[in-house]
């Protein structure tokens, strides 16, 4: 359909879900009583940009298949390859522009980098795919 691979289904714990669930509500809810505040405006143009960007790094399926392993827990680069059919530096490659799309960071572990998601946004848009294609 849109060229997203989940290899597997997501590991998604109640928990978890329970404890994102009324924060993202709680946002969505802020979001709509603001675009009424807001007489349905466009938003900046930078705004857009920021957007566009995030969509687009999401939208290749290396990245993606990358984003979801990281979602499980923090890996190297060869912990990567090794799940992956790709090569390690196509690897490296692809974090490298995770990291400057700010949605991965890289923590040294002895002498290796771990990778991981950035933030809880990044594990709360995880949710929110998988909870949408599953419908």
């Amino acid at each position: 359909m849109y060229g997203f691979i989940i290899p597997y289904p997501l590991p998604v714990s109640t928990a978890k879900v329970d404890k994102l669930a009324p924060s993202f509500y709680g946002k969505m809810k802020a979001m709509v009583m603001n675009m009424e505040k807001q007489n349905n405006q466009l938003p900046t143009t930078t705004e857009i940009q920021k957007s566009v960007a995030l969509f687009k790094t999401f939208g290749d399926a290396t990245r993606y298949q990358i984003l979801s392993l990281l979602y499980q827990n923090s890996r190297t680069v060869s912990e990567i390859t090794a799940v992956m059919d790709v090569s390690q530096s196509a690897i490296s490659h692809q974090l490298k522009t995770l990291r400057q799309a700010g949605l991965v960071i890289g923590n040294r572990d002895g002498k290796f980098i771990k990778y991981t998601l950035a933030d809880e946004h990044i594990f709360e848009i995880f949710e929110l795919v998988k909870a949408h294609v599953q419908e």
